[in-house]
């Protein structure tokens, strides 16, 4: 991930407020407008909506990257709050944008959804840290690490892999709130 500069910040945040309006089906001509800039110049910037949403994935994920930094270094949370944040964080302004509507980009955007599979196949460090750290601390029991990210990996990429969400009326933060309450609290209903 290269360093961005501040107009193409401004792009890539025009580009997620047209996301948050239309979906995938908003166009360069949109984006340029949102920002009074021709479309001649923002092309300059990114040659096409594929290099665009290319940058807008890298710049995303250095947003959940830095997030996840934030809930590591919490002194405030336990690990197990320190887990399920980290599993499912989503900064701010990604937030009730229709993630639900990204399984649109393995057919529309093959390159830009295999771009983000890679990214939710790779650094997982810090949340292996504080599982183990869990263990650790007798806080989480014994469990696979290996299986518990196949099962996040593969929960994740059905949802960018299906309209699964979108046929379900649930929006991808609340499908990733369910899926880590599941994993972490199981289904079985406490009795009192």
């Amino acid at each position: 991930m290269e360093k961005i500069t501040e107009i193409q910040e401004k792009i890539l945040n025009a580009a997620i407020a047209e996301f948050a309006e239309k979906g995938l089906k908003f166009t360069m001509n949109d984006v340029a407008g949102r920002l009074t800039m021709s479309k001649k110049t923002l092309y300059t910037i990114y040659e096409s909506k594929e290099a665009m949403l290319l940058a807008l994935a890298d710049y995303c994920f250095r947003d959940i990257k830095r997030s996840e930094q934030e809930i590591v270094k919490d002194p405030s949370l336990s690990i197990i709050e320190k887990i399920e944040k980290i599993m499912v964080v989503l900064p701010e302004k990604y937030q009730n944008i229709g993630l639900s509507n990204l399984y649109q980009l393995k057919e529309k955007y093959p390159h830009v959804y295999r771009s983000v599979e890679q990214y939710l196949d790779t650094d997982w460090d810090a949340t292996i840290s504080l599982i183990e750290q869990g263990i650790d601390r007798g806080e989480v029991r014994p469990v696979s690490i290996p299986i518990i990210k196949s099962m996040l990996e593969g929960t994740i990429s059905h949802f960018f892999a299906s309209n699964v969400l979108i046929e379900s009326g649930i929006s991808y933060e609340e499908a990733l709130q369910e899926m880590i309450q599941v994993l972490i609290h199981g289904m079985k209903e406490e009795r009192q």
